[in-house]
């Protein structure tokens, strides 16, 4: 195998990665993000309309957006509809569902346990470990407010 510099290297990925058009990109971004907040919202009225209360219209519009972005997923739509949204399916919601199922999609083949399962929390893990670690210092800056503020 031929050593390159970085230099060299650089030039390689230049070729490689063409420029963003971000005169199509940005709008069809904000335009597909849009669409699936669109869609959560008229979720929320559904659920209001069928009785739900506020908090349990809004606890289901979350488990119907996860269900529907790992569908998706499964079904290869979600990969699809990223190609031309980038970021604008990044919704917060959709995205994290789509990148936990993602990999353990990917992996599936290496078993339940350490394909799948292990897979899951591949990207899940450090959001987990990352926001409990927040919530702590948080926590804990909030409770030394507390005892000044007193």
């Amino acid at each position: 195998m031929k050593n390159i510099t970085k230099e060299e290297y650089k030039k390689l990925a230049e070729q490689a990665s063409p420029n963003t058009q971000s005169w199509k990109t940005i709008p069809k971004a904000f335009a597909i993000g849009g669409l699936i907040c669109a869609i959560g919202q008229g979720f929320l009225l559904l659920y209001k309309h069928w009785g739900a209360s506020p908090e349990t219209a809004s606890t289901w519009v979350s488990i119907t957006l996860i269900f529907c972005s790992v569908l998706a997923t499964g079904l290869k739509i979600y990969d699809n509809l990223a190609k031309h949204a980038g970021a604008g399916t990044l919704v917060p919601i959709t995205g994290f569902a789509n990148a936990v199922a993602s990999p353990a999609l990917e992996f599936k083949s290496e078993g339940l346990i350490l394909g799948l399962a292990a897979k899951l929390f591949s990207i899940a893990g450090p959001v987990i470990v990352y926001g409990l670690a927040a919530s702590v210092i948080y926590g804990i800056i909030l409770a030394i407010f507390q005892q000044f503020i007193r």
